[in-house]
C-alpha cells in the first residue's frame, strides 16, 4: 500500500542528490563546460538508468520491446524537450537576473509538472477541487510557489550586496526576451514529468513482469532520460566542433588530473541520476496525487541547495535581514512538502 510520507521522504533523497550534482564539477579542472557536462552526462543520461533498471526490475529489455512504439516515442520526446529547458535555464538567469528568472523558472516548472497531468487527463475538478486532501495539494502548491519567490528574492538580495558585477547584468537585460526564454524553460523543463506520466503502460508492463512496484518506474526512466541525451549531447557536439575541444577528453588540450577528472564527472552524473531515481520510488508511494511528487522535486531541490550554499560560505557575508528571508522561504517549503504528503495521505 502507498505510503505518502515515506514517499516525501524519497523525494527529499532526489532533492539532495540534484543540489549536490554540481558539487564534484567543481573540481574539475582543464575541461570546457562541453567535456564535463556531455561526460557526467553519459553517465546519468545511459549508464546509470540501465544499470539501476537492469538490476532491479524484471525482464527490462522484454518490457521496453512490448511497449508499445507511440508510449516509448513519447517517453522519448518529453524527455528531449526537458533537455532544453534545462538548455536555456542559463539564459533566462542572464536575462532577467537571479530573483526574477529563478522564480519565474521555477514557479512556472513546478505548476506545469504538477497541474498539467491532471488537466490533460480531464480530472482537475474530481482529483483536486472535490476532495479535501486535493484542497491540500492545491494549498501546498501554493506555499511552494511562495517559498520559491521568497528564496528567489534572497539570493538577489545576497548577489547585489556582494555587488555582483552590475554593468553586466544591466547590459544583458531583456525583459520581453527574458520572459519568453523563461516561460519556455519553465514548460520544457516541466517536460520530465509529463514524460513518466506518459510511461505509465511501461510501468504496468514491468509490473506483470513481476517487478517491485518501488522499482517499476525505473525503465520509464531508460526512455526519458535518453531523450535528454539526444538533446544535450546535440549541443555538446556543436560546442564541441566550435571550441575544437575535443582534445581535452584525452589530455592533449593541457587537462591536469585526467583520471581525477573523469571521476569526479563519473561521481556527479550519478548523483544527478539518483535524483529521478528516489523520484520514480516517491512516485510510487503518492498514491491517488502521484502527480504531486513534481512539486515535491521541485521543493526539495532549492531546500538543499541553500543548504549546499550555507556550508559553502556562499551565504556568509549576507545580512542578518537577507538571511531570515532565506530561511523563511526554505521553511515554507518545508511546511509545503509536509501539506503535500498530508494531502495525500487524505487521498
Amino acid at each position: 500500500m502507498p505510503n505518502p510520507l515515506i514517499g516525501v521522504i524519497y523525494h527529499w533523497l532526489g532533492g539532495a542528490a540534484s543540489a549536490s550534482f554540481y558539487v564534484p564539477y567543481r573540481g574539475v579542472r582543464g575541461w570546457n563546460w562541453e567535456i564535463l557536462w556531455l561526460t557526467g552526462g553519459l553517465v546519468s543520461w545511459l549508464v546509470m538508468p540501465w544499470l539501476f533498471a537492469g538490476t532491479l526490475t524484471h525482464d527490462l529489455v522484454g518490457v521496453l520491446l512490448r511497449t508499445p512504439p507511440a508510449v516509448s516515442g513519447l517517453c522519448v520526446l518529453f524527455g528531449m524537450l526537458w533537455g532544453f529547458g534545462g538548455l536555456t535555464y542559463g539564459l533566462t538567469m542572464r536575462y532577467l537576473g537571479l530573483s526574477l528568472g529563478m522564480a519565474v523558472v521555477l514557479g512556472l516548472c513546478t505548476v506545469f509538472g504538477t497541474l498539467l497531468p491532471p488537466i490533460v487527463t480531464g480530472s482537475v475538478a474530481a482529483t483536486l477541487i472535490d476532495r479535501p486532501g486535493g484542497r491540500a495539494v492545491l494549498l501546498g502548491l501554493a506555499v511552494t510557489l511562495a517559498g520559491i519567490v521568497v528564496v528567489a528574492h534572497a539570493g538577489a538580495r545576497r548577489d547585489r550586496a556582494a555587488r555582483v558585477d552590475a554593468a553586466d547584468a544591466v547590459r544583458d537585460a531583456r525583459f520581453g526576451r527574458g520572459v519568453a526564454t523563461a516561460i519556455f524553460s519553465g514548460v520544457m523543463s516541466s517536460c520530465f514529468a509529463f514524460g513518466l506520466a506518459a510511461g505509465a503502460p511501461v510501468r504496468a508492463l514491468s509490473a506483470a513482469a513481476g517487478t517491485d512496484a518501488l522499482w517499476t518506474g525505473l525503465p520509464v526512466l531508460c526512455l526519458v532520460m535518453a531523450g535528454g541525451l539526444v538533446t544535450n549531447a546535440g549541443w555538446c557536439a556543436i560546442l564541441i566542433a566550435k571550441h575544437r575541444s575535443a582534445g581535452q577528453w584525452f589530455g592533449r588540450a593541457g587537462a591536469d588530473g585526467l583520471a581525477r577528472n573523469y571521476a569526479l564527472a563519473a561521481v556527479g552524473g550519478a548523483l544527478w541520476y539518483l535524483q529521478f531515481f528516489f523520484y520514480s520510488m516517491g512516485e510510487s508511494q503518492m498514491g491517488r496525487f502521484g502527480f504531486t511528487s513534481w512539486t515535491l522535486h521541485m521543493a526539495s531541490i532549492i531546500i538543499f541547495g541553500f543548504l549546499w550554499g550555507l556550508s559553502l560560505g556562499e551565504w556568509r557575508g549576507a545580512a542578518p535581514p537577507v538571511r531570515r528571508t532565506a530561511y523563511a522561504g526554505v521553511a515554507a517549503l518545508v511546511l509545503a512538502t509536509g501539506i503535500i504528503g498530508y494531502g495525500n495521505m487524505l487521498g
